[in-house]
Formats: structure tokens, sequence, C-alpha cells
């Protein structure tokens, strides 16, 4: 029987890709379609679902507060790699996301696993499920699911 190696089992970045880059067809990372949920539904989840945020997506976990506070895991994406975003404000993105029905599909389930915003600097952001809550990074623009979020944002948030 032939050795499988390591780097034959799991995919490969193509020649100029970040190796950080998300791979394939993830069914879990589709958004869900505008219609999924009423206003009023959208609405209820924006109260029953709760941002806390995460130690390992930030620069400096101590500012945030965050009981022990801890060094970032270099393999996470920070959701304060450009510029620092407190809790009041990634919570107000992550409760506009919903608002606007920007989750994943599995939301009609009950509690999506996924919901993304978008701030007024046009910076996306994903916030996945966890342990007491959800926690959020800003999406690295050689991601896909960047582009994609940010055309559906714009096509169910209009700039006023």
């Amino acid at each position: 029987m032939p050795k499988i190696r390591l780097r034959d089992r799991c995919p490969q970045p193509r020649p100029g890709e970040n190796a950080m880059t998300r791979q394939g067809n993830r069914p879990d990372r589709r958004l869900a379609k505008p219609d999924l949920l009423d206003r009023d539904r959208r609405e209820a989840l924006a109260v029953a679902l709760v941002y806390v945020g995460s130690a390992h997506h930030k620069r400096s976990p101590g500012d945030y507060k965050f009981t022990p506070p801890v060094n970032p895991r270099p393999s996470k994406c920070l959701c304060d790699g450009d510029r620092v975003v407190l809790k009041a404000e990634a919570r107000e993105i992550f409760r506009k996301g919903i608002l606007m029905g920007m989750f994943s599909a599995d939301a009609g389930a009950g509690q999506p696993k996924y919901v993304w915003g978008v701030d007024d600097q046009g910076g996306v952001y994903e916030a996945k499920i966890g342990l007491g809550g959800y926690h959020g990074y800003r999406l690295e623009d050689v991601d896909d699911q960047c582009a994609r979020v940010l055309k559906e944002w714009r096509q169910r948030c209009p700039r006023d």
C-alpha cells in the first residue's frame, strides 16, 4: 500500500495565492436568501444572538479587557488588524448584518453559523458561532467570501 503524505491530502495554495485563503465551496458559508426570514424574525434574531468577541482575533487582547488576556493566534484573522474596532462597534456591525439578512443559509434552523457585516469604511467582517456567543474577524480581500459579502451588502443595504 503506498504511503500517503500529508501534502497529498491537504489542498495546496496555487502559485501566487496566500496560504491562508479559505479553500473550496463551503455550504455553511453560503448567504441566506434575502427573504429567508421576514423583518420581525430578523429583529427577534438580532435580540437573541449575542456577540462576545474573542481575544484570539485581537492585535492587543488586553486592551479589550479579555479575561484572561491571551496572545492572538498567528493563524487567525485580526478584527483590529487595520484599525481598532471596539466591542460596541463590532456588536453594531453584527446587529446590522442580522437585520439585513446577512447570515448563513442555515438560519432557518434557528441559529446561523455565520453572520456577515460591513463597517462604514467598507471592511467586511464575519462572525462565527462559538462558546457563549459569536466572535468576529475581518475578512481578507483575498478571501472570495469577502467579495461575495460586499456585493450582496451593497444590494441589500443601499446607501441613504
